[in-house]
């Protein structure tokens, strides 16, 4: 390979892992603030019986698929 080509493909993996590195920087952002949110939302009145409606609902849609399937 020419030196040239070499080189590009030089920056470009150092273009490709600055990315990724980004990237997981923001994971880990979203991540502490999904588990905030999460804690937030347990404290609030009602969560449990919100829970237990979200339960019902998800059973109801899935016993609803299983009798469309056969």
């Amino acid at each position: 390979m020419k030196e040239q080509v070499l080189v590009q493909m030089k920056n470009k993996i150092e273009t490709l892992g600055s990315v990724v590195q980004t990237l997981m920087i923001e994971v880990d952002r979203l991540k502490t603030l999904s588990f905030g949110n999460s804690k937030i939302i347990k404290s609030m009145p009602d969560y449990e019986e919100a829970i237990n409606k979200l339960k019902e609902e998800a059973a109801k849609e899935t016993s609803a698929a299983e009798a469309a399937k056969s």
